[in-house]
């Protein structure tokens, strides 16, 4: 941002106003269509979606979705482009605002984006490629970043197109210049403003489409607030400043002005979360290394609590690049790996035999763990990047922090016997428990006398084990030969379960299809739920890919949270993938979830205009043993979709569950009409 007086022109500038493209229009029609839709599908039919106009058609194939969460991933992608240029050591400073009439702003110091004619267009800017064209960017190679979040050269793309109005600001070479895009298309060319000369970086400032997220997500201060603190924490030596609309204030916990800074990093954001907590050692174990000379870095932050993390024994936040990886990866791996074998290393050194039992989930379950790790061309599992892909980082971080723990170890030796002896009373309860689940799960292996349902694996523990929930015997013959018996179990249930929601106590009390599952699980409902007498580690719901087998899932999930959400806030709730169809071309065949992912593998996995047999599947119980298992059920290939939810948004998710299975069918009419262009099982979060 720069000094001069007139640096904030960009805010007071009017309202952004409301207008059409020519994605909103009707497309037109070369015939009338035909009766039935079917018999008018012709040459004119195939639509070619230019520009950006495809992220407006389908968002969700970009930012997740159009809710709360992928609103906010807008801001998330805009911020971290210019983290990316803090941590290439071009800016220093960060500016985000938030004003009243909800737009958000986002300004460095950094290098600017670059505004001469494009090579491959010469009658745009390279910024405003940047900002019409999706991967279009200058993060593909190292040339001028070594590090970045944004890699897919689709962020500032996206957020234009799902913008109402989006204007950006770019002081280079001592010239402002100044360009404003609605709707993803330039409203004129870009513009120079004149002379800066105490001034450089990017501003951008944007307004969400109301016609996108359908007017009733709006970006939450506190929200904002707390993913540019976290970006702070990340970057020892960034500042960010942070206002906000004093009339979008909610509460007393989010400033609407404050100077982030945090020159401790990771370690003064853990300092931060431990607060009084009783530690089991004095000192946090934490560092940072850089590697290749400044081309990339680890930090690390842990600690071990005597009496947990709130409702968490324990936790691990992991970063790549400053992008939040809350679903883990490698770099996570690597953590667990180094702390793991330092500890084991050192009870062989100190002679304590016991040390040979410590497994990861000894190390890590009592422990409070952030790292964050810069690598070049990182791998990411989706365009949201919510799981690190790249092996690498698991020997980067790996290698980084088992010197520094085995040098922290050795420096104090005192605190280092009473963590490794704090490691092995949790490995040896660990163990009792386990023994415990044993006799349980014998005890109630004999008392399961359950002809043509229960299917159980053949494993003593519950390590490693899956319950599958299918519907109908047909499914359940089949998955019964498909699985594999050791770790595997069956339990067909019969029609659609009883929906919970709008059952009394004694109705669900005397259900038969609950009365199995719940003896099935080993567990009781409410207040009663204990995860550890789980009889299974995974709980997997296998039905069919159509609507009623949507339906089924739909009212399994809501007994699971309405029975024991606890299940669900342990991660032990799954949804099987099955596929809809069978495409074969000679001896190639391959499957695809639904009718996107079938046009996908058409165009991606055969010739075109070659002919290939699409053959769609009535259900589970349709497919063959061999099939059902390479597709679905064989844990080497197959895909599983985790049902989780925010615990602190439990009051809206009661609401949502009320409103969709409750008893008040009005309810539910009026939600699928005003809900019914994006209406799907997004809402319940799977």
């Amino acid at each position: 941002m720069s000094a001069q007086p007139d640096q904030d022109d960009l805010f007071s500038s009017p309202p952004p106003k409301k207008s059409e493209t020519a994605s909103e229009a009707a497309p037109a029609s070369a015939e009338p269509p035909a009766k039935g839709g079917g018999e008018g599908y012709d040459a004119a039919s195939i639509e070619v979606l230019e520009g950006l106009e495809a992220v407006r058609r389908r968002p969700g194939m970009y930012i997740g979705g159009t809710d709360e969460r992928a609103l906010h991933h807008l801001f998330a992608e805009v911020l971290d482009n210019s983290m990316d240029e803090v941590v290439a050591g071009w800016a220093d400073r960060i500016e985000v605002r938030l004003d009243a009439d909800g737009s958000v702003t986002v300004a460095d110091n950094g290098r600017g984006i670059p505004t001469g004619p494009h090579p491959k267009f010469k009658d745009k800017s390279a910024l405003e490629v940047v900002f019409t064209t999706l991967h279009a960017g200058g993060k593909f190679s190292d040339k001028s970043y070594k590090t970045a979040g944004g890699l897919h050269g689709v962020g500032a793309a996206v957020v234009n197109a799902l913008s109402e109005r989006l204007e950006v600001e770019v002081a280079r070479e001592k010239t402002l210049w100044r360009q404003v895009f609605e709707r993803g298309l330039p409203v004129g060319k870009l513009e120079k403003i004149g002379a800066a000369p105490n001034r450089r970086g990017t501003t951008v400032r944007f307004l969400a489409d109301d016609q996108i997220f359908h007017g009733k997500a709006r970006f939450k201060p506190a929200r904002l607030f707390a993913m540019a603190r976290s970006k702070a924490f990340l970057r020892r030596g960034v500042e960010i400043r942070w206002s906000c609309d004093p009339s979008l204030i909610e509460g007393t916990d989010t400033p609407d002005q404050a100077v982030l800074n945090f020159p401790g990093g990771l370690s003064d954001r853990l300092a931060e979360i431990i607060g009084t907590k009783s530690q089991v050692t004095q000192s946090q174990f934490s560092g940072r290394i850089e590697k290749e000379e400044g081309h990339g870095a680890v930090e690390w932050a842990v600690s071990w609590s005597l009496v947990g993390f709130g409702d968490a024994d324990g936790f691990v936040d992991s970063f790549c690049n400053t992008v939040p990886t809350p679903q883990g990866g490698s770099h996570e791996q690597g953590l667990r790996n180094a702390l793991t074998k330092g500890l084991r290393a050192y009870a062989e050194l100190t002679g304590v035999k016991k040390g040979s039992l410590i497994t990861p989930e000894d190390v890590m379950g009592g422990a409070g763990a952030l790292v964050s790790v810069f690598i070049h061309d990182p791998e990411f599992q989706g365009q949201t990047k919510d799981r690190l892909a790249t092996a690498e980082a698991t020997r980067i971080v790996e290698g980084s922090v088992r010197d520094r723990f085995d040098h922290w170890l050795g420096g104090s030796p005192k605190e280092a016997d009473i963590l490794l002896q704090w490691v092995i009373e949790r490995a040896e309860d660990r163990m009792r428990r386990r023994k415990e689940k044993q006799v349980k799960r014998q005890t109630a292996s004999r008392k399961l006398r359950l002809p043509g349902k229960l299917a159980d694996c053949s494993r003593a523990g519950s390590d490693n084990t899956e319950l599958f929930l299918v519907e109908g015997d047909s499914a359940g013959g089949s998955a019964k030969q498909a699985r594999n018996r050791e770790t595997q179990a069956i339990l067909p249930l019969r029609g659609k379960i009883l929906n919970v929601a709008s059952a009394t106590a004694d109705k669900m009390a005397a259900n038969q299809e609950i009365s199995d599952l719940l003896l099935a699980l080993g567990v009781q409902t409410g207040a009663k739920f204990n995860p550890d007498d789980l009889r299974y580690e995974r709980v997997i719901i296998m039905t069919d890919a159509d609507v009623d087998g949507a339906h089924i899932a739909a009212l399994l999930i809501t007994f699971f949270y309405t029975a024991m959400p606890r299940l669900i806030e342990a991660g032990r709730l799954f949804l099987a993938q099955p596929p809809l169809y069978r495409l074969t071309q000679g001896s190639k065949t391959v499957y695809a979830r639904d009718d996107a992912h079938r046009e996908e593998l058409l165009k991606s996995e055969f010739k075109a205009g070659s002919k290939v047999d699409v053959g769609r599947f009535k259900g589970l119980g349709e497919m063959t043993p061999s099939q059902l298992k390479s597709t679905t059920m064989d844990p080497k290939v197959r895909q599983l979709a985790r049902v989780t939810f925010d615990a602190a948004a439990r009051p809206s998710f009661e609401a949502l569950v009320e409103t969709l299975m409750g008893k008040k069918a009005e309810l539910r009419f009026q939600y699928i009409q005003d809900h019914a262009p994006q209406f799907t099982m997004a809402a319940l979060d799977v």
